[in-house]
């Protein structure tokens, strides 16, 4: 009889040995987790290695080093849609000048809509090729007012009409771009950039540069 029950006890044995083993929810979730961070700190890596060695990066010395010759250096500006009127405000500030985003987004479109010829000519629908209508033209004004629309150098042109000021505009690979040089003001500076976000072209104002002197330990 003990024979017998221990044959039996060694047979259960083997059944729930052989049995595979069951993951708990809760485990799974951890697993999970793990798995979700690990390629969180991959996607870092790779993007360390990509900003620097990256076009974000090589853009970002060129403006330092044209910058650094004025004596610039640059200011961030959210990117957010709003990054040229923003950076417009900046610059404005430095002068005592109060204009909000919103003001200058107003001012751009009634300029642009009191100029149609000098606008309409440049802007064409993405999905025929064709120029707009002078209705599409009048949404693109309403979007500029109401919306997050990006601003371009058309919205600057404008702009240095609006302010009667120039405004110039650095960039990495190409010689400044100023825009409204038949007024006598000194210009408004913003930097332009290609590879700033993901999304892709931004705009930055400028500060004065700040040098750091080295404290003498000796």
């Amino acid at each position: 009889m003990f024979h017998i029950d221990s044959v039996a006890g060694n047979i259960s044995n083997l059944v729930l040995e052989n049995q595979p083993l069951r993951i708990s929810k809760a485990q799974k979730r951890r697993d999970k987790k793990a798995a979700l961070e690990k390629e969180r700190e991959e996607r870092i890596a790779e993007a360390e290695v990509e900003n620097l060695t990256g076009a974000r990066h090589v853009e970002s010395e060129k403006l330092a080093q044209i910058l650094a010759a004025r004596q610039l250096e640059i200011k961030q500006i959210p990117s957010d849609g709003h990054c040229m009127y923003r950076a417009i405000e900046d610059q404005l500030k430095e002068r005592d000048c109060t204009l909000t985003v919103a003001a200058l987004r107003s001012r751009t479109a009634d300029y642009m809509h009191s100029h149609v010829e000098d606008f309409l000519p440049f802007l064409t629908n993405p999905n025929t090729g064709e120029v707009y209508t002078p209705e599409e033209f009048g949404k693109y004004c309403d979007d500029t007012v109401n919306t997050a629309a990006w601003g371009g150098q058309l919205e600057l042109r404008a702009l240095s009409h609006v302010l009667r000021t120039p405004i110039e505009i650095i960039q990495a690979d190409s010689p400044p771009i100023v825009v409204g040089e038949e007024y006598p003001k000194k210009p408004l500076i913003l930097v332009y950039m290609r590879h700033a976000y993901g999304l892709g072209e931004h705009y930055n104002s400028v500060t004065r540069l700040v040098h750091t002197a080295a404290g003498n330990c000796s």
